[in-house]
């Protein structure tokens, strides 16, 4: 679509279309400007970081720095910011939750955004989508809210509304969805139901001789996604960690776990589950944090280990992060300080990884790399998840696994540069 509106262009280098009148052309991965006297301008909607608007002016921050002021836009002011977002969030979800199969869309919706104190957020117009591993909620006039299925913890009607409690995002309504209201609340309770029967097996299989009801309970704590701790598990069914442990030991990675496992706080490990990228194709594995940290001198330490270990092999790597900032690590003298550290970090890498949908490409590739053709979709995903940031920030590196020997010796060789390094900004590589 063409809108006829003046542009201002802002940077230091960019006079082209300054203050001009023009119209502008929204494609489905692109926004042009065709000034009526200058330079046209081309923007891939990868290039754009943010959008705001206010007094009837969009201001569009992009990748260079520059920022794009677009006004007189008339009566289509509203079309126009509709428009736009639709285009940008549907960019930013291909981007985001690639090869995820969506399981019920097209849905209209008015959503209301509460915090924990009640007050409200946001609310607007939007369209509701239900992915494999998450709800996702496409406002018409702000950036898409992806809230994983783990973090549900509370769903009910009341009247044509469907009431959303979050682990931490306070609550969510969504309601005048018309005939679609029953089917929506159908699916996703139906979703949200087959990820939980899913942990039960898999805990069932790897140790058969638990209970039903010890079961169910550690599959709560181990919903789609969402890292269980040692503690947790242990006060359900004391004894279920050990037998789960030695199970995990015997599948592909196992080694390589229980070596990290031994160097770690066994009481602060953590597993989780998680459904593969592809679905069905790759199947659920499971994955540990494994935080390693000693106020010993001379021990390894202010590192989080992150394995994955599966029935099948993937070609995968351990993936480190750093616990707290390299400077500030040796100024602990009690290990109860670095346990409060390393409870807090866990959960924030878990909510970070859930953020990401658990992909590790974006992660590590270097800033440079970001700018390549191929991994154009990963500068989107950075500049619209500070979650995302954060991972790329707090990451040390990766061992690939290719032989328990060579893993091991990378391993070694990462936490040592860990520990000798003197900017957090360094990263390992072999």
């Amino acid at each position: 679509m063409e809108f006829k509106l003046n542009c201002l262009l802002k940077g230091e280098n960019s006079q082209a279309g300054s203050g001009s009148d023009a119209r502008c052309r929204l494609e489905e991965e692109s926004l042009s400007i065709l000034p009526d006297f200058g330079e046209a301008l081309y923007f891939s909607i990868r290039d754009i970081t943010s959008v705001s608007a206010s007094d009837y002016r969009v201001r569009i921050n992009l990748t260079s720095g520059e920022t794009l002021v677009l006004s007189e836009l008339g009566y289509k002011y509203e079309d126009f910011l509709r428009i736009l977002f639709k285009i940008r969030n549907e960019m930013i979800i291909k981007d985001m939750l690639m090869q995820e199969s969506v399981k019920k869309s097209g849905v209209e919706a008015e959503y209301t955004r509460t915090d924990e104190s009640k007050d409200i957020r946001e609310s607007g117009e939007c369209r509701a989508r239900l992915y494999e591993t998450a709800l996702v909620i496409i406002p018409s006039r702000s950036e898409i809210l992806r809230i994983p299925y783990c973090y549900i913890s509370g769903m009910r009607k009341e009247g044509y509304s469907l009431e959303l409690d979050t682990a931490y995002d306070g609550s969510i309504s969504l309601s005048r969805m018309g005939r679609e209201f029953d089917p929506f609340c159908r699916a996703l309770s139906d979703i949200i139901n087959e990820l939980s029967l899913k942990a039960q097996k898999m805990i069932k299989e790897l140790l058969p001789e638990a209970d039903p009801l010890s079961v169910r309970k550690v599959s709560g704590f181990m919903r789609e996604g969402l890292a269980a701790r040692r503690s947790d598990i242990d006060s359900v069914c004391p004894g279920l960690w050990s037998g789960m442990e030695n199970r995990v030991k015997e599948l592909e990675n196992g080694q390589e776990y229980e070596y990290l496992s031994r160097l770690g706080r066994k009481d602060k490990i953590c597993i989780g589950m998680k459904r593969g990228l592809m679905g069905d194709l790759t199947g659920e594995y499971l994955w540990f944090l494994i935080p390693i940290y000693s106020v010993e001198p001379g021990r390894p330490g202010n590192i989080v280990a992150m394995e994955s270990v599966s029935q099948e092999s993937r070609g995968s790597a351990t993936y480190f992060f750093r616990l707290t900032g390299r400077k500030e690590y040796p100024g602990f003298s009690a290990t109860d300080s670095l346990d409060a550290v390393a409870d807090e970090f866990i959960t924030k890498i878990n909510r970070c990884m859930l953020a990401v949908n658990f992909r590790r490409e974006p992660i590590y590739l270097p800033r440079e790399r970001l700018n390549e053709p191929g991994y154009l979709r990963y500068r989107v995903a950075v500049s619209a998840i500070p979650e995302l940031r954060e991972l790329r920030e707090l990451f040390v590196g990766r061992v690939i696994h290719r032989s328990p020997g060579q893993w091991k010796e990378d391993a070694d060789q990462l936490m040592r540069f860990n520990a000798e390094a003197g900017e957090d900004s360094l990263k390992w590589s072999k």
